[in-house]
């Protein structure tokens, strides 16, 4: 059990606890922190320019300077409307394991990272609402069978880990971005703050419940957890690409244009960048 690892390691006991203590000094209400303006200007980025989609492609260079506008505004809300369903998931699955056989240690954690994360989506949902009018739908795909209960935990912590470094990736570049509203600003900072948290114990969880899994798992089953993880990735990465996106933005053919953009070299750089602390500490683990 996972709980019995962490008992046995005093380094990640002591990160629990920092963790934890944490959570409870860098708490604020997210019901009063945020200002929301009536509206937000739509001549301006909603979006670092350089983290969407279209950045550097030809599909760019046949825009024009509102329709590049219009892209990041609705890739904005487009990235959000992940961040609501991407912790709808993270939810259910922690919740599941809270104060569960081999979750003991941990579970006072869980507490604030679910408190946390219910908060997040609170104020994603709020800013796609306000000024999106919408939330996007949620992407299908990206399921498998996962037979066993320990590789099951071991996927579902490595797929938030995924997730969360994906956003924090966007929220880093973002809160630090003078081009953008100080509103998106705002809310890609706080959301920054707490997830650095969160990836710092998902990467210590995931770290235990690989050695876990390791000692009873075999060759292809190891390659089976790493091809999974891969294929994650890869689904993450593509849901950014939405046509519908990019038939909000006024974008021709937009099925045409998210084939052209994935088929891009510029989405490969882009791709690279997002997850290339997660890759690195995923092959060094061994996971990948």
């Amino acid at each position: 059990m996972v709980s019995k690892l962490i008992d046995r390691d005093e380094r990640f006991l002591g990160i629990l606890d920092r963790l934890t203590t944490k959570s409870i000094d860098d708490y604020y209400n997210p019901y009063k922190l945020f200002e929301w303006p009536e509206s937000l200007p739509e001549r301006m980025w909603w979006m670092s320019p350089e983290l969407t989609t279209a950045h550097g492609t030809a599909v760019a260079e046949r825009c024009t300077q509102e329709q590049l506008y219009a892209l990041s505004r609705h890739e904005s809300i487009n990235f959000y409307s992940l961040n609501v369903h991407g912790i709808r998931e993270l939810l259910i699955e922690v919740t599941k394991r809270i104060h569960t056989s081999g979750f003991e240690t941990p579970s006072e954690f869980f507490h604030h990272f679910i408190g946390e994360e219910n908060e997040h989506m609170w104020f994603f949902a709020e800013f796609c609402l306000r000024y999106g009018k919408k939330i996007y739908r949620q992407p299908g795909g990206a399921s498998a069978e996962i037979p066993r209960s320990d590789v099951e935990s071991l996927l579902v912590f490595t797929r938030i880990l995924i997730f969360e470094e994906l956003v924090d990736h966007f929220n880093s570049t973002m809160a630090a971005d003078d081009r953008l509203h100080e509103t998106i600003r705002a809310i890609n900072r706080i959301h920054h703050q707490d997830e650095s948290r969160h990836i710092a114990f998902g990467r210590e969880l995931v770290v235990a419940l690989f050695e876990q899994v390791r000692e009873s798992a075999t060759e292809e089953e190891l390659r089976e957890i790493s091809g999974y993880l891969r294929r994650y990735m890869t689904f993450s990465f593509e849901s950014l690409y939405n046509p519908q996106v990019y038939r909000d933005a006024g974008i021709p053919d937009p099925l045409g244009a998210r084939q052209e953009l994935l088929a891009s070299a510029q989405r490969e750089e882009l791709e690279h960048n997002t997850f290339r602390k997660t890759s690195r500490f995923l092959q060094k683990t061994g996971i990948l």
